[in-house]
């Protein structure tokens, strides 16, 4: 089976889980996990960050950013694609207590202007009021873009002036990383709060860390506490993720390869309406509409290839290179394309 639905699918490696079963651990709601704690240093210090914290999910991680930035009332700057918005299950609303104000813009992004416009006056207590702007690298819905470093520090001036806060929803940084060649430690310059997710693209079978300024992370273990993510004996998922950053973020180039390489083969196919142009390991396929989507679904699943044929919309395809994703398959995945 050739399995493209996520990045999120793939499974430990036999160095990583040998990683994993070799780990030291201690029980990590008294802070005595010494692998949590390298995790946490490591990924600090890669971002420049001040503090870390490892979460079970990217859910979690960013559910906590909202509500280290905000009061319940208060409002949510973020593009009408992001992750926060479309797939935490209300959260926001639920947890917080907080309501979007949805930016348009190309591929997931937005600019300075639009957040200038965007925020709610502070003396007119008929509106909510405006306290975090978050963005998304790489943008899921977008198809996997990423956002350009000018745009960040222009967007944190007129946080810094309107005393709101920044996240970034980063559980793709590590493909944005690899496809800009950034240095992580500039997102640390921008950005309050970054989440980052160790099980999209660096093979980890769980586990996602906040990284943030000391200050605003003061609250971040209460709130973790109070959405059920205390957590014991985690080193052995924290062992994973740190066999990841020393050995899985410079290969995501071959899925960046990959990526361009199907976009390319779809796209000589008069099936497709539009592809997106690809950036890193996501494509997005928008089916002409006079295409019956479920005879592609037929014909795919029958060679025994997956993609998410759902999240993107009615006549789209989502496909996400990975880890798992071989040679061999890609070989075998262009032929099968070729056949459509």
């Amino acid at each position: 089976m050739i399995d493209l639905r996520s990045d999120t699918i793939t499974k430990p490696c036999d160095k990583m889980l040998k990683a994993m079963i070799n780990a030291t651990v201690g029980d990590d709601v008294y802070g005595e996990d010494q692998t949590v704690l390298e995790l946490e240093q490591t990924i600090a210090k890669y971002f420049g960050m001040e503090k870390a914290m490892f979460f079970p999910s990217g859910t979690m991680a960013n559910q906590t950013a909202i509500k280290l930035h905000t009061n319940p009332g208060d409002q949510v700057i973020t593009h009408k694609y992001s992750h926060v918005y479309n797939y935490e299950g209300g959260g926001a609303s639920f947890n917080s207590g907080v309501s979007f104000k949805l930016l348009d813009g190309q591929k997931g992004f937005f600019d300075s202007d639009q957040i200038i416009q965007a925020i709610n006056p502070k003396n007119f207590y008929h509106s909510p009021m405006t306290k975090l702007v978050s963005l998304e690298n790489t943008s899921n819905k977008g198809g996997g873009y990423c956002w350009d470093i000018s745009e960040f520090e222009k967007i944190q001036k007129v946080c810094k002036e309107n005393e709101l806060g920044l996240h970034m929803d980063g559980a793709r940084i590590w493909n944005s990383i690899i496809a800009m060649n950034n240095d992580p430690k500039i997102y640390g310059n921008f950005f309050d709060t970054i989440s980052v997710c160790l099980s999209k693209g660096l093979g980890c079978p769980i586990g996602s860390v906040l990284v943030g300024k000391g200050k605003v992370m003061e609250k971040a273990i209460r709130i973790r506490k109070i959405l059920g993510g205390g957590m014991r004996q985690v080193g052995y998922l924290a062992a994973a993720g740190l066999y990841a950053l020393q050995n899985n973020i410079n290969r995501l180039s071959d899925d960046h390869r990959r990526a361009k390489e199907i976009a390319k083969k779809f796209s000589s196919k008069d099936i497709v309406n539009k592809i997106n142009s690809v950036e890193t390991n996501i494509i997005i396929v928008e089916l002409n509409k006079s295409v019956n989507k479920q005879q592609i679904i037929n014909y795919f699943t029958n060679h025994n290839v997956i993609f998410d044929w759902y999240s993107m919309g009615v006549q789209k395809i989502r496909i996400v290179t990975h880890l798992d994703y071989t040679e061999k398959d890609h070989e075998d995945l262009m032929k099968i394309v070729d056949k459509l």
